[in-house]
């Protein structure tokens, strides 16, 4: 009997018991393909990460990404969180002030930056394909009734809107917060709806905050990945700030917070960068956060 080394981590998160919840196991190797997503579920996290040796001279470590149901080709807080282990594990190079690696993921190479401020914990900032627009599978009214509200509660300002940063989400932005708190994810109406669509998890936002300096307080609700709500999410918060930015609520080059979690009581800040050039669009998604180290266990296999 094997055992199996992991890393627990909150990612998108200065404090305990907050942001989102990670599991990395730093080496995967003898850790068999069909195994993977059997873990996956009996740790029962949003995300479960696998470390497995680089397969080209392009990237550092290959990265496989689970939740308790799929299998992604990328992730947000399990690639934040994954850079975030193997740094403090010392699998990272830390020569020079920064620090860099290449994850080989389902989407391509996906490159992160580890910044260290002096007194300061430690930012994790990944880079994402740049976003993909497209129109949505349903009309307002349809997605008003899928989250339980009415169509007057969806902003009049903005669009529905499905947004890829190498996951494709359906974006609903939400009047306030009083009803972005009300929301319910019908899952009559999901299976009906989206759950054979382009973008089956549905990311909901209002531009009314809690915390001072958020830019949007947000939810996603993910059915299709074995997530009935997740509490911070990397890889849709890519595709938000580009919404944001393409349709004047953000500013290219500044800093963008989308605040999350906390209807799970587990508040996530992510930090979001969208970069733009003249005459040629988007040119540049990164995300990144704060993360704390839980602890470590190991399996039996």
């Amino acid at each position: 009997m094997e055992k199996a080394v992991y890393h627990l981590v909150d990612v998108f998160t200065n404090r305990a018991f907050g942001g989102n919840q990670l599991a990395v196991f730093p080496d995967a190797r003898d850790i068999p393909s069909e195994l993977m997503q059997k873990i996956a579920r009996e740790l029962n996290l949003s995300e479960t990460s696998f470390v497995l040796p680089p397969e080209g001279a392009d990237s550092d470590f290959r990265l496989r990404i689970f939740t308790p149901a799929i299998e992604l080709p990328m992730a947000g807080h399990p690639t934040v969180g994954t850079a975030f282990v193997l740094s403090r594990l010392g699998l990272i190079d830390p020569s020079g002030g920064a620090r860099s690696v290449r994850f080989q993921e389902g989407v391509g190479i996906i490159r992160v930056g580890l910044e260290f401020p002096e007194g300061a914990p430690a930012i994790i900032t990944m880079e994402q394909p740049l976003p993909i627009f497209s129109d949505p599978p349903l009309d307002r009214r349809r997605v008003a009734s899928l989250l339980s509200i009415d169509e007057a509660g969806l902003d009049p300002g903005l669009p529905v809107e499905v947004v890829s940063c190498g996951v494709a989400f359906l974006y609903v932005p939400i009047k306030n917060l009083k009803t972005v708190r009300a929301l319910k994810l019908r899952a009559d109406l999901w299976e009906e709806t989206l759950r054979d669509s382009e973008a089956p998890h549905v990311f909901a936002f209002t531009r009314e905050v809690e915390r001072h300096g958020s830019t949007v307080h947000s939810r996603m609700f993910a059915p299709a990945m074995g997530i009935a709500e997740d509490p911070a999410t990397g890889a849709a918060s890519g595709p938000l700030g580009c919404y944001l930015v393409k349709h004047g609520i953000a500013a290219a080059g500044e800093s963008i917070i989308s605040e999350q979690g906390m209807e799970m009581g587990r508040p996530s800040f992510i930090r979001i960068e969208i970069s733009l050039e003249a005459d040629k669009g988007f040119s540049g998604v990164r995300v990144g956060g704060e993360c704390v180290y839980m602890g470590e266990g190991f399996l039996n296999l």
